[in-house]
């Protein structure tokens, strides 16, 4: 068992996003992204089979997708999809996500 502590990992970079890997296992990743408002996590597809999930924990913007597909991303909100399918996330404010991805990549 292992508690991790977000605040500690609370860090915005003007030029763009902040990373850190919170957990790596076999079985799931986590990571922290921080993005500064204004900033794109690009959407992006891996090729393989798995999930992703997408918690918006603090801050505004949008879940992106295929095509231009957008919808709103707000504190709480969490977006789960294939790996496979395209994702990313547009920051309108400050944003951080804790995103969990099974199997790891």
């Amino acid at each position: 068992m292992h508690k991790y502590e977000l605040t500690a990992t609370r860090k915005f970079n003007p030029l763009g996003m902040q990373t850190t890997v919170l957990h790596e296992s076999e079985y799931f990743k986590i990571i922290n992204f921080n993005l500064s408002a204004g900033h794109l996590f690009p959407v992006h597809s891996h090729s393989l089979d798995g999930q992703v999930s997408i918690h918006v924990i603090e801050g505004s913007g949008e879940f992106l997708g295929d095509k231009g597909l957008s919808m709103p991303a707000r504190e709480g909100d969490i977006l789960v999809s294939d790996i496979s399918e395209p994702h990313g996330v547009k920051a309108a404010t400050d944003m951080r996500l804790v995103v969990t991805i099974a199997p790891p990549i």
